[in-house]
Protein backbone atom coordinates (compact mmCIF):
# COMPACT_ATOMS: atom_id res chain seq x y z
CA UNK A 1 0.00 0.00 0.00
CA UNK A 2 1.41 3.40 -0.99
CA UNK A 3 1.98 6.02 1.68
CA UNK A 4 -0.36 8.99 1.56
CA UNK A 5 2.73 11.21 1.40
CA UNK A 6 3.75 9.82 -1.99
CA UNK A 7 2.92 12.17 -4.86
CA UNK A 8 0.35 10.81 -7.28
CA UNK A 9 1.79 9.95 -10.68
CA UNK A 10 -1.61 10.32 -12.37
CA UNK A 11 -2.40 13.76 -10.98
CA UNK A 12 -4.41 15.97 -13.31
CA UNK A 13 -3.24 19.16 -11.60
CA UNK A 14 0.43 20.10 -11.31
CA UNK A 15 1.55 22.80 -8.91
CA UNK A 16 5.00 24.19 -8.18
CA UNK A 17 5.38 25.87 -4.77
CA UNK A 18 8.32 28.26 -4.54
CA UNK A 19 9.98 29.90 -1.55
CA UNK A 20 10.77 29.12 2.05
CA UNK A 21 13.57 29.94 4.42
CA UNK A 22 11.78 30.27 7.74
CA UNK A 23 9.03 28.22 9.33
CA UNK A 24 6.67 31.12 8.69
CA UNK A 25 7.03 30.41 4.97
CA UNK A 26 7.55 26.64 4.91
CA UNK A 27 4.87 25.43 7.32
CA UNK A 28 1.94 27.18 5.57
CA UNK A 29 3.39 26.09 2.22
CA UNK A 30 3.29 22.46 3.33
CA UNK A 31 -0.30 22.87 4.49
CA UNK A 32 -1.20 24.23 1.04
CA UNK A 33 0.66 21.36 -0.62
CA UNK A 34 -1.21 18.73 1.40
CA UNK A 35 -4.55 20.38 0.65
CA UNK A 36 -3.79 20.42 -3.08
CA UNK A 37 -2.72 16.80 -3.05
CA UNK A 38 -5.51 15.44 -0.87
CA UNK A 39 -8.47 17.56 -1.99
CA UNK A 40 -7.52 18.22 -5.63
CA UNK A 41 -5.36 15.18 -6.48
CA UNK A 42 -2.50 17.48 -7.43
CA UNK A 43 1.11 16.62 -8.04
CA UNK A 44 3.14 19.13 -6.05
CA UNK A 45 6.80 20.01 -6.20
CA UNK A 46 8.80 22.61 -4.31
CA UNK A 47 11.57 25.02 -5.25
CA UNK A 48 13.77 26.34 -2.44
CA UNK A 49 17.33 27.12 -1.46
CA UNK A 50 19.92 25.17 0.47
CA UNK A 51 19.85 27.59 3.43
CA UNK A 52 16.16 27.29 4.31
CA UNK A 53 14.12 24.97 6.54
CA UNK A 54 12.57 23.54 3.38
CA UNK A 55 15.64 21.33 2.92
CA UNK A 56 14.51 19.32 5.95
CA UNK A 57 10.75 19.83 6.20
CA UNK A 58 9.75 19.35 2.55
CA UNK A 59 11.43 15.93 2.03
CA UNK A 60 10.13 14.81 5.44
CA UNK A 61 6.61 15.61 4.21
CA UNK A 62 7.16 13.48 1.11
CA UNK A 63 7.34 16.19 -1.56
CA UNK A 64 10.11 16.57 -4.17
CA UNK A 65 12.34 19.61 -3.69
CA UNK A 66 14.47 21.38 -6.27
CA UNK A 67 17.15 23.80 -5.10
CA UNK A 68 18.28 27.00 -6.74
CA UNK A 69 21.00 29.43 -5.78
CA UNK A 70 19.81 32.88 -4.72
CA UNK A 71 20.64 35.05 -1.74
CA UNK A 72 19.49 38.10 0.17
CA UNK A 73 19.11 41.66 -1.05
CA UNK A 74 17.97 43.42 2.13
CA UNK A 75 19.87 44.04 5.37
CA UNK A 76 23.10 42.55 4.01
CA UNK A 77 26.52 43.81 3.02
CA UNK A 78 27.20 45.35 -0.37
CA UNK A 79 29.22 42.29 -1.36
CA UNK A 80 26.33 39.95 -0.54
CA UNK A 81 23.89 42.19 -2.40
CA UNK A 82 26.10 42.23 -5.51
CA UNK A 83 26.48 38.46 -5.37
CA UNK A 84 22.70 38.06 -5.12
CA UNK A 85 22.14 40.39 -8.08
CA UNK A 86 24.61 38.30 -10.06
CA UNK A 87 22.89 35.04 -9.05
CA UNK A 88 19.34 36.29 -9.64
CA UNK A 89 19.26 35.95 -13.46
CA UNK A 90 20.81 32.49 -13.11
CA UNK A 91 18.11 31.59 -10.60
CA UNK A 92 15.39 32.78 -12.98
CA UNK A 93 16.94 30.77 -15.84
CA UNK A 94 17.09 27.68 -13.63
CA UNK A 95 13.43 28.14 -12.74
CA UNK A 96 12.54 28.49 -16.41
CA UNK A 97 14.18 25.10 -16.97
CA UNK A 98 12.23 23.59 -14.06
CA UNK A 99 8.94 24.98 -15.33
CA UNK A 100 9.53 23.67 -18.85
CA UNK A 101 10.39 20.26 -17.43
CA UNK A 102 7.61 19.94 -14.83
CA UNK A 103 4.98 21.90 -16.80
CA UNK A 104 2.97 23.09 -13.78
CA UNK A 105 -0.54 24.46 -14.22
CA UNK A 106 0.05 27.01 -11.45
CA UNK A 107 3.05 28.35 -9.54
CA UNK A 108 2.47 29.37 -5.92
CA UNK A 109 4.98 31.78 -4.38
CA UNK A 110 5.10 31.74 -0.58
CA UNK A 111 7.83 34.35 -0.12
CA UNK A 112 11.46 33.78 0.77
CA UNK A 113 14.60 33.51 -1.30
CA UNK A 114 13.41 31.16 -4.04
CA UNK A 115 9.99 32.72 -4.49
CA UNK A 116 11.10 35.71 -6.57
CA UNK A 117 13.01 33.85 -9.31
CA UNK A 118 10.33 31.17 -9.65
CA UNK A 119 7.48 33.66 -9.85
CA UNK A 120 9.42 35.78 -12.37
CA UNK A 121 10.02 32.69 -14.49
CA UNK A 122 6.32 31.77 -14.34
CA UNK A 123 5.26 35.27 -15.35
CA UNK A 124 7.70 35.21 -18.28
CA UNK A 125 6.30 31.86 -19.45
CA UNK A 126 2.70 32.98 -18.83
CA UNK A 127 2.07 30.28 -16.24
CA UNK A 128 -0.70 31.30 -13.79
CA UNK A 129 0.66 32.44 -10.44
CA UNK A 130 -0.68 32.74 -6.89
CA UNK A 131 1.21 34.76 -4.31
CA UNK A 132 0.72 33.75 -0.68
CA UNK A 133 1.55 36.58 1.72
CA UNK A 134 1.13 35.96 5.48
CA UNK A 135 2.45 39.30 6.71
CA UNK A 136 0.78 42.70 6.82
CA UNK A 137 3.62 44.11 4.67
CA UNK A 138 4.81 41.80 1.87
CA UNK A 139 8.41 40.77 1.63
CA UNK A 140 10.60 41.94 -1.21
CA UNK A 141 9.93 38.93 -3.45
CA UNK A 142 6.16 39.33 -3.29
CA UNK A 143 6.33 43.11 -3.66
CA UNK A 144 8.33 42.74 -6.88
CA UNK A 145 5.78 40.44 -8.51
CA UNK A 146 2.61 41.63 -6.75
CA UNK A 147 1.07 43.52 -9.65
CA UNK A 148 1.93 40.80 -12.15
CA UNK A 149 0.52 37.72 -10.41
CA UNK A 150 -2.76 36.09 -11.41
CA UNK A 151 -4.10 36.08 -7.84
CA UNK A 152 -2.97 36.42 -4.23
CA UNK A 153 -3.97 34.98 -0.87
CA UNK A 154 -3.27 37.39 2.00
CA UNK A 155 -3.80 37.53 5.75
CA UNK A 156 -4.68 41.20 6.25
CA UNK A 157 -7.13 43.44 4.43
CA UNK A 158 -4.54 46.20 3.99
CA UNK A 159 -2.18 43.77 2.23
CA UNK A 160 -4.54 43.47 -0.75
CA UNK A 161 -3.23 46.81 -2.04
CA UNK A 162 0.08 45.22 -3.01
CA UNK A 163 -1.37 42.55 -5.29
CA UNK A 164 -3.59 41.97 -8.27
CA UNK A 165 -6.57 39.70 -7.63
CA UNK A 166 -5.95 39.48 -3.91
CA UNK A 167 -8.32 37.79 -1.47
CA UNK A 168 -8.14 37.72 2.34
CA UNK A 169 -7.91 34.00 3.09
CA UNK A 170 -5.80 34.01 6.24
CA UNK A 171 -2.92 31.68 7.03
CA UNK A 172 -3.28 27.89 7.02
CA UNK A 173 -3.22 26.72 10.64
CA UNK A 174 -3.57 23.18 11.97
CA UNK A 175 -7.17 22.32 12.84
CA UNK A 176 -6.17 21.44 16.41
CA UNK A 177 -5.59 25.11 17.19
CA UNK A 178 -9.20 25.93 16.34
CA UNK A 179 -10.38 23.22 18.73
CA UNK A 180 -8.70 24.82 21.76
CA UNK A 181 -11.27 25.85 24.37
CA UNK A 182 -11.33 29.34 25.94
CA UNK A 183 -9.50 29.79 29.25
CA UNK A 184 -11.76 31.23 31.91
CA UNK A 185 -10.96 32.36 35.43
CA UNK A 186 -7.72 32.90 37.37
CA UNK A 187 -4.51 32.92 35.34
CA UNK A 188 -2.49 29.79 35.95
CA UNK A 189 0.09 29.75 33.18
CA UNK A 190 2.22 32.26 31.30
CA UNK A 191 3.78 30.91 28.11
CA UNK A 192 6.90 32.61 26.74
CA UNK A 193 8.43 31.76 23.37
CA UNK A 194 10.44 33.51 20.69
CA UNK A 195 10.42 31.10 17.79
CA UNK A 196 12.77 28.21 17.13
CA UNK A 197 15.82 30.32 17.94
CA UNK A 198 14.27 31.83 21.05
CA UNK A 199 14.35 35.55 21.80
CA UNK A 200 17.35 36.97 23.62
CA UNK A 201 15.34 39.82 25.11
CA UNK A 202 12.90 37.36 26.71
CA UNK A 203 15.75 35.18 27.96
CA UNK A 204 17.41 38.16 29.61
CA UNK A 205 14.44 40.03 31.08
CA UNK A 206 11.98 37.33 32.12
CA UNK A 207 14.25 35.75 34.80
CA UNK A 208 14.57 39.18 36.44
CA UNK A 209 10.81 39.58 36.93
CA UNK A 210 9.72 35.95 37.33
CA UNK A 211 10.09 35.97 41.10
CA UNK A 212 7.78 38.95 41.53
CA UNK A 213 5.16 37.49 39.21
CA UNK A 214 5.20 34.12 40.95
CA UNK A 215 4.94 35.78 44.36
CA UNK A 216 2.03 38.04 43.36
CA UNK A 217 0.19 35.23 41.57
CA UNK A 218 0.48 32.13 43.79
CA UNK A 219 -1.22 29.81 41.27
CA UNK A 220 0.88 30.94 38.30
CA UNK A 221 3.36 28.78 36.38
CA UNK A 222 5.80 30.02 33.73
CA UNK A 223 6.75 27.95 30.69
CA UNK A 224 9.64 29.47 28.74
CA UNK A 225 11.00 28.28 25.39
CA UNK A 226 14.52 29.67 25.27
CA UNK A 227 15.76 28.41 21.88
CA UNK A 228 18.16 25.65 20.98
CA UNK A 229 21.35 27.51 21.85
CA UNK A 230 20.07 29.20 24.99
CA UNK A 231 18.21 26.61 27.04
CA UNK A 232 20.95 25.95 29.60
CA UNK A 233 22.10 29.56 29.87
CA UNK A 234 18.54 30.80 30.37
CA UNK A 235 17.90 28.23 33.08
CA UNK A 236 21.07 29.39 34.81
CA UNK A 237 19.92 33.01 34.52
CA UNK A 238 16.66 32.12 36.25
CA UNK A 239 18.63 30.41 39.02
CA UNK A 240 21.05 33.32 39.48
CA UNK A 241 18.10 35.70 39.71
CA UNK A 242 17.34 34.02 43.04
CA UNK A 243 13.62 33.64 42.57
CA UNK A 244 13.56 29.96 43.60
CA UNK A 245 12.31 30.74 47.06
CA UNK A 246 9.88 28.86 49.24
CA UNK A 247 6.61 28.15 47.44
CA UNK A 248 8.04 29.10 44.05
CA UNK A 249 10.41 26.27 43.21
CA UNK A 250 9.10 24.02 40.47
CA UNK A 251 6.76 26.59 38.96
CA UNK A 252 9.10 27.53 36.11
CA UNK A 253 9.86 25.25 33.18
CA UNK A 254 12.63 26.27 30.77
CA UNK A 255 13.20 24.26 27.58
CA UNK A 256 15.18 24.81 24.38
CA UNK A 257 12.19 23.71 22.31
CA UNK A 258 8.56 23.01 23.09
CA UNK A 259 7.11 19.93 21.45
CA UNK A 260 3.36 19.90 21.15
CA UNK A 261 2.76 23.63 20.79
CA UNK A 262 -0.99 23.04 20.49
CA UNK A 263 -1.06 21.67 24.04
CA UNK A 264 1.22 24.41 25.36
CA UNK A 265 -0.97 27.19 23.95
CA UNK A 266 -4.12 25.42 25.13
CA UNK A 267 -2.77 25.39 28.70
CA UNK A 268 -1.72 29.06 28.65
CA UNK A 269 -3.79 31.97 29.94
CA UNK A 270 -1.42 34.61 28.59
CA UNK A 271 1.33 34.41 25.98
CA UNK A 272 4.46 36.52 25.53
CA UNK A 273 5.95 36.04 22.08
CA UNK A 274 7.18 37.54 18.83
CA UNK A 275 4.70 38.49 16.13
CA UNK A 276 5.71 36.41 13.15
CA UNK A 277 2.85 35.56 10.81
CA UNK A 278 2.50 31.92 11.86
CA UNK A 279 2.64 32.79 15.55
CA UNK A 280 -0.13 35.38 15.37
CA UNK A 281 -2.22 33.08 13.19
CA UNK A 282 -1.97 30.34 15.82
CA UNK A 283 -2.86 32.82 18.58
CA UNK A 284 -5.93 33.86 16.62
CA UNK A 285 -7.02 30.28 15.96
CA UNK A 286 -6.57 29.40 19.64
CA UNK A 287 -8.18 32.60 20.90
CA UNK A 288 -5.43 33.51 23.35
CA UNK A 289 -4.54 36.89 24.84
CA UNK A 290 -0.96 37.92 24.11
CA UNK A 291 1.76 40.46 24.63
CA UNK A 292 3.58 40.80 21.30
CA UNK A 293 7.18 42.00 21.00
CA UNK A 294 8.01 42.32 17.28
CA UNK A 295 11.45 41.17 16.15
CA UNK A 296 13.09 44.49 15.20
CA UNK A 297 15.30 43.00 12.47
CA UNK A 298 12.39 41.41 10.59
CA UNK A 299 12.39 42.42 6.92
CA UNK A 300 10.47 45.65 6.31
CA UNK A 301 9.50 45.65 10.00
CA UNK A 302 6.66 43.29 9.08
CA UNK A 303 6.38 41.84 12.58
CA UNK A 304 5.51 45.27 13.94
CA UNK A 305 2.78 45.61 11.32
CA UNK A 306 1.43 42.18 12.29
CA UNK A 307 1.34 43.18 15.94
CA UNK A 308 -0.29 46.52 15.19
CA UNK A 309 -3.13 44.75 13.41
CA UNK A 310 -3.80 42.65 16.53
CA UNK A 311 -3.58 45.68 18.81
CA UNK A 312 -6.04 47.58 16.61
CA UNK A 313 -8.48 44.67 16.96
CA UNK A 314 -8.11 44.64 20.75
CA UNK A 315 -6.58 41.15 20.57
CA UNK A 316 -3.14 41.87 22.01
CA UNK A 317 -0.80 44.39 23.60
CA UNK A 318 2.48 45.33 21.93
CA UNK A 319 5.83 46.36 23.39
CA UNK A 320 8.55 47.57 21.04
CA UNK A 321 11.80 45.78 21.92
CA UNK A 322 13.70 49.05 22.34
CA UNK A 323 11.19 50.00 25.04
CA UNK A 324 11.13 46.63 26.78
CA UNK A 325 12.75 46.62 30.22
CA UNK A 326 11.97 45.01 33.55
CA UNK A 327 9.52 47.70 34.64
CA UNK A 328 7.56 47.86 31.38
CA UNK A 329 7.29 44.10 30.99
CA UNK A 330 6.38 43.53 34.64
CA UNK A 331 3.64 46.16 34.56
CA UNK A 332 2.17 44.82 31.32
CA UNK A 333 2.15 41.17 32.37
CA UNK A 334 0.95 41.98 35.89
CA UNK A 335 -1.98 44.00 34.56
CA UNK A 336 -3.16 41.26 32.19
CA UNK A 337 -2.61 38.38 34.61
CA UNK A 338 -4.75 40.18 37.19
CA UNK A 339 -7.60 41.00 34.79
CA UNK A 340 -9.44 37.79 33.94
CA UNK A 341 -12.22 39.57 32.05
CA UNK A 342 -9.81 41.50 29.84
CA UNK A 343 -7.85 38.39 28.92
CA UNK A 344 -11.08 36.63 27.99
CA UNK A 345 -12.16 39.56 25.81
CA UNK A 346 -8.74 39.73 24.11
CA UNK A 347 -8.97 36.02 23.39
CA UNK A 348 -12.44 36.45 21.90
CA UNK A 349 -11.23 39.29 19.69
CA UNK A 350 -8.16 37.28 18.65
CA UNK A 351 -10.38 34.42 17.55
CA UNK A 352 -12.34 36.90 15.48
CA UNK A 353 -9.18 37.38 13.40
CA UNK A 354 -8.84 33.66 12.66
CA UNK A 355 -9.53 32.06 9.28
CA UNK A 356 -10.50 28.41 9.81
CA UNK A 357 -11.05 27.80 6.09
CA UNK A 358 -7.80 29.38 4.89
CA UNK A 359 -6.14 26.32 3.43
CA UNK A 360 -9.33 25.20 1.64
CA UNK A 361 -9.82 28.67 0.14
CA UNK A 362 -6.23 28.78 -1.10
CA UNK A 363 -6.50 25.30 -2.57
CA UNK A 364 -9.68 26.31 -4.39
CA UNK A 365 -7.98 29.45 -5.75
CA UNK A 366 -5.11 27.42 -7.16
CA UNK A 367 -7.35 24.74 -8.67
CA UNK A 368 -9.64 27.42 -10.14
CA UNK A 369 -6.74 29.12 -11.92
CA UNK A 370 -5.69 25.82 -13.42
CA UNK A 371 -9.19 25.24 -14.77
CA UNK A 372 -9.30 28.73 -16.28
CA UNK A 373 -6.07 28.01 -18.06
Amino acid sequence: MRSIEVVSESAMLRVLIAGGGTGGHVIPALAIARELRNAHEAEVRFVGTARGLETRLVPEAGFPLELIRVGQLKNVSLATRLRTLFDLPLGVMRCVELLRSFKPDVVVGVGGYASGPAMMAAILLRVPTVAFEPNAVPGLANRLVGKWVSAAAVNFEETRLYFRGARVTGIPVRQEFFEIAPRIGVARRLLVFGGSQGARVFNEVMPKIAGRLLTEFPKLEIVHQAGGRHGVSTQETYERAGFLGEGIEGRVRVQPYLDGMVDEIAAADLILCRSGASSVAELAAAGRAAVLVPFPQAADDHQRKNAEAFVAAGAAEMIIEAELDETRLLETLRGLLADDARRAEMGRRARGLAHPDAVREIGTMVAGLAKQR
